[in-house]
C-alpha cells in the first residue's frame, strides 16, 4: 500500500459548520465557551487543573480489568491500564455509540486520533504517560441510527424489534448481516479475514457493547487503546450525586440555558437540556425521567416515583440512571483522569454549552479538539482525477462549478464573456457620466440601462455555456460518477461508507496508513490519495 496524503484547512472543504471553522480559527467570539486552547501550552494548562481533582483511580483500574477479563490479554493494553493507578498518568479520550460493525468511517479516524495525539504527548511531555481512550456510548437507543451501514451506496440493516439501549441488546440477527458481508467481500485479499474477526467479536457474543469491545479490542489492542463501557454500576456510583441533583433541583437546565442563550446569538444551537437530563435505564426501556404533578415519572410506561422513592431508587440501583447528552460528558470526565476530547462537529458544539456546568460541580474542563477527517481516493479515482485536471482541492467544490471550469479550460470556443461584461459595464457607465451632465436624473435612468444589459449578457454567456457543456459529455459523465464515488449521497465519505471494503481490501495495512497519517493537534482536512 502506498498513499500520498495532502491536507487542506477545513473551511476550504465547505463541509463544516460556523461554529466548526470559528472554533478552528480562534474566533473571539468562541473564547469565553471553553477552557484551553488546542496547543501544548493548553494541555499543561488542563494538566495542572486535573492534577487537582480527585479521580478514583482505584475503582478506575478494578473495572477495567474485570471488563477486559473477556478477551485476549494484550501486553500493551494491560500496561496502559495499570498505569491508570499513576497520578502522572492522563486519558485523551473520544467517544461514539456502538454502531454496528463500527457504522461509519469516522469511527475508526475517531479512534486512531486519540491514540495519535497520546503517542505524540508521551515525547512532547515526557514526564507524562497518557493513555488513549474509547469511551462506548452504549446506552444510546437510537437503533434507526446505529443499526444501519452502508456499502457502496447500498444501504444493509440489521433487522432488529428489540428496545432500549443498544449496547444491552443481543446480536441475534447479526449473523445475516455478515452473511451478507461474506457474499461480497469474501472475494477481496482480506475479506476471509475481515468475515472472521466480524464472527469472532459478534457471533456467540452476549450483547452489542460486548461484541463491539471485542471487535475495537481486536483491531486497536497493540496501540495500547483501552476501550471503557460505562454502563456499570461502580461508575454510576460516582455521580450518583450529580444525578440526584438533576432529579430534585434540575440544576443543569438552568446553568446550560445560560450559556445557550448566549451561544445562540451567532450559531445554531446543538443540543438543548430538558429539565431532568436523565434517562431511566432498565431491561428493555430507556426512556425520559420527567417530573410531573410531584412525581417522577418514566415517560411512555407505567413506571413512576415520589421524591423518596426515586431518591431510594438512585441510591440501590445508579446503573438504572442514564445520562443524556448534557450530563453524559461530566460522567466521562469523573470517571477519567482526562485531559482531552476529540469529537466530530456537532459533538464539539455541544460541549461549547458545558463549561459552565463543569465549573459548577467542581470538575476539570478538557481540552476540545475536532477529530481527524479523511478523503480515501483510490487509485481508480485519481487517475479519473487526473484525467478530468482536477487536483484534491478542487473535488470538494459544487459538481457544476467543476464542469463550468472543466469546460471554459478546455473548450476551442469562448465560452465566458467576462471581457464584454467589463466593456459593457464601463461603456454604461461613461453613458452615465454623459447624461449626468445634462441633467442628474438621467443617471438613475442610465443605471437601469447597465442592469438590464449586463443581465441579458450574463444569460447569453450561460447558453453559451450550456450549448458547450453538451460537447463535454462524456467528462460530464466521468465527473459526476467521481463525486458521487467519493461524496456519497451527497455527503463526506466519512460519514456514509463503513471501514469494510477498505479493510476487505487492505487488510490490517489500511489501519496502519490511516495512523501513519493522523495529525495529533494541527486541525487539517487529510485527503489520501492511492499510488
Amino acid at each position: 500500500m502506498d498513499f500520498t496524503a495532502e491536507q487542506l484547512p477545513y473551511k476550504q472543504t465547505g463541509y463544516f459548520t460556523k461554529i466548526t471553522i470559528d472554533y478552528l480559527e480562534n474566533n473571539q467570539l468562541l473564547r469565553p465557551f471553553y477552557e484551553h486552547p488546542v496547543s501544548v501550552e493548553g494541555i499543561k494548562s488542563a494538566i495542572h487543573q486535573r492534577e487537582k481533582f480527585n479521580t478514583d483511580r482505584q475503582t478506575l483500574v478494578e473495572e477495567l480489568k474485570r471488563q477486559y477479563s473477556q478477551v485476549a490479554s494484550k501486553h500493551e493494553v494491560n500496561t496502559n491500564i495499570d498505569r491508570l493507578l499513576l497520578e502522572n498518568t492522563f486519558t485523551i479520550t473520544t467517544a461514539h455509540q456502538p454502531a454496528v460493525f463500527t457504522g461509519t468511517l469516522y469511527f475508526i479516524y475517531k479512534i486512531l486520533h486519540v491514540i495519535k495525539i497520546a503517542s505524540f504527548l508521551s515525547k512532547e511531555l515526557p514526564r507524562y504517560n497518557f493513555v488513549p481512550v474509547y469511551y462506548m456510548g452504549s446506552e444510546d437507543a437510537d437503533l434507526e441510527e446505529l443499526s444501519k451501514l452502508f456499502f457502496n451506496g447500498e444501504k444493509v440493516v440489521w433487522e432488529t424489534r428489540q428496545t432500549g439501549a443498544v449496547g444491552r441488546m443481543n446480536t441475534k440477527g447479526l449473523e445475516k448481516v455478515i452473511a451478507r458481508i461474506e457474499g461480497e467481500f469474501s472475494v477481496l485479499p482480506f475479506g476471509n479475514e475481515l468475515v472472521q474477526l466480524l464472527k469472532n467479536c459478534y457471533i456467540g457474543s452476549p450483547d452489542v457493547q460486548t461484541a463491539t469491545f471485542k471487535l475495537v479490542h481486536a483491531l486497536f489492542a497493540e496501540y495500547g487503546l483501552i476501550v471503557l463501557i460505562p454502563d456499570n454500576t461502580a461508575y454510576k456510583t460516582q455521580i450518583a450525586p450529580i444525578m440526584e441533583d438533576d432529579l430534585l433541583h434540575q440544576t443543569s437546565s438552568a446553568i446550560v440555558a445560560k450559556t445557550i442563550a448566549q451561544l445562540s446569538g451567532h450559531y445554531k444551537v446543538q443540543a438543548n437540556p430538558r429539565e431532568i437530563n436523565l434517562f431511566y435505564l432498565n431491561e428493555n426501556i430507556r426512556n425520559r425521567i420527567e417530573k410531573k404533578a410531584g412525581r417522577f415519572i418514566v415517560v411512555g410506561t407505567d413506571i413512576s416515583f415520589s421524591e423518596n422513592e426515586i431518591k431510594e431508587e438512585l441510591r440501590v440501583h445508579p446503573e438504572r440512571f442514564s445520562p443524556n447528552v448534557i450530563l453524559r460528558g461530566v460522567q466521562q470526565e469523573t470517571i477519567l483522569p482526562n485531559l482531552m476530547f476529540i469529537g466530530g462537529g456537532g459533538e464539539n458544539a455541544y460541549w461549547l454549552e458545558l463549561k459552565e456546568l463543569f465549573h459548577h460541580y467542581g470538575i476539570p474542563y478538557p481540552v476540545l479538539v475536532l477529530r481527524n477527517s479523511f478523503l480515501i481516493i483510490e487509485k481508480k479515482w485519481k487517475e479519473r482525477l487526473s484525467k478530468l485536471k482536477l487536483t484534491a482541492g478542487d473535488i470538494f467544490k459544487p459538481e457544476e462549478e467543476l464542469l463550468n471550469n472543466l469546460v471554459k479550460a478546455a473548450s476551442r470556443n469562448q465560452v465566458s464573456l467576462a471581457k464584454e461584461l467589463a466593456e459593457a459595464a464601463a461603456y454604461y457607465d461613461n453613458l452615465k457620466s454623459v447624461s449626468k451632465k445634462i441633467d442628474t436624473s438621467l443617471a438613475e435612468h442610465a443605471d437601469a440601462l447597465k442592469t438590464k444589459a449586463l443581465k441579458l449578457i450574463n444569460e447569453l454567456e450561460k447558453k453559451m455555456l450550456r450549448a458547450e457543456k453538451r460537447k463535454f459529455s462524456d467528462s460530464q459523465t466521468h465527473l459526476h460518477t467521481l463525486k458521487s464515488a467519493l461524496f456519497p449521497k451527497g455527503n463526506l465519505q466519512e460519514r456514509i461508507d463503513n471501514f469494510i471494503p477498505y479493510y476487505s481490501k487492505w487488510g490490517k495495512g489500511f489501519i496502519d496508513v490511516l495512523y501513519e497519517n493522523s495529525l495529533a493537534i494541527e486541525q487539517k482536512f487529510i485527503v489520501l490519495l492511492e499510488n
